[in-house]
């Protein structure tokens, strides 16, 4: 797949899509743009390798960019942490796990899946996989109030990452998500999911939540996201204002996720129905309150 440090273009056989692997992030933009809507960037490959399974067409043409060390790279400071995009789930859950207000994070990638997935698929997979809204690093990001870049020839352009998962369909060819930039906080988040393991561990329902508190208990912030329980994960600014202000405990918030609950609108599937999806997430939000610490 590459030959004397330069790039190579591989045609795996005529029944199979062409495949570029790009060594430098210039290569693989410009790859990208001249394959247009017929390239698809590749990296851990978990989402596309089970596209037949879902009955769907691969791309004809892919461009590999898990060779880019700069798509790999997790840059930590006080005011922020940056991921490639191409970090897989195991290393964020490793390189963060010493970060209380990044707990979230850790856990979403720790608990993912299985193993094997999370040592290959990538936070960019996770985010720019339209079509799965049961991944868990979308509902841990958006209540860390994450951010993305999207690089193009024309340059790179930062997008919140609610703005970014509704333009995610959208996006012109050429374009490729780089990184993540997620501020540093005070707070102290937590991650739960209700798993259905006889679906390959994918969860029902997700919730996130990241709280600071002053010295009396009081919140002071909270930011809570709601996954798989809709098409596209989101925030649940109504829970969050409920909780504003009060001292938090799992009873009450409980109650609040409860009167709240019916504002979701829940997405069937073969495997759950929409209604079950929702009657959960007052048990999940019981359940993130009272493991935060």
């Amino acid at each position: 797949m590459h030959e004397n440090g330069r790039e190579a273009e591989l045609m795996v056989s005529p029944a199979h899509p062409s495949l570029y692997v790009a060594r430098s992030l210039d290569s693989a933009l410009d790859a990208l743009a001249e394959r247009g809507a017929e390239g698809a960037p590749f990296a851990g490959g978990t989402w596309i390798m089970r596209a037949p399974v879902r009955h769907e067409r691969l791309s004809p043409a892919y461009v590999g960019v898990g060779r880019i060390a700069e798509l790999s790279r997790i840059e930590r400071s006080d005011d922020h942490v940056v991921l490639g995009a191409g970090v897989t789930h195991a290393h964020i859950a490793e390189a963060l796990r010493d970060l209380p207000d990044l707990r979230v994070l850790t856990e979403a990638a720790g608990r993912s899946a299985n193993p094997a997935v999370r040592r290959a698929a990538t936070l960019g997979g996770n985010l720019c996989t339209a079509d799965f809204p049961a991944a868990d690093l979308v509902p841990a990001l958006l209540c860390l109030d994450a951010e993305v870049d999207i690089a193009s020839r024309d340059g790179v352009e930062r997008l919140t990452l609610e703005r970014f998962l509704a333009l995610r369909h959208s996006i012109e060819p050429g374009h490729l998500l780089t990184s993540v930039r997620v501020p540093r906080s005070l707070a102290r988040s937590v991650h739960a999911r209700l798993p259905l393991r006889k679906a390959g561990d994918y969860p029902t329902a997700i919730l996130s939540l990241s709280v600071e508190r002053d010295e009396a208990g009081c919140v002071t912030q909270v930011r809570v996201a709601v996954g798989a329980v809709e098409a596209v994960a989101r925030r649940w600014p109504r829970l969050e204002g409920a909780l504003i202000d009060s001292p938090l405990d799992a009873a009450s918030a409980h109650r609040a996720a409860t009167e709240l609950a019916g504002e979701f609108d829940g997405r069937e599937g073969i495997d759950v129905p929409g209604w079950y999806r929702v009657s959960v997430l007052p048990a999940l939000v019981r359940r993130a309150v009272a493991a935060l610490h």
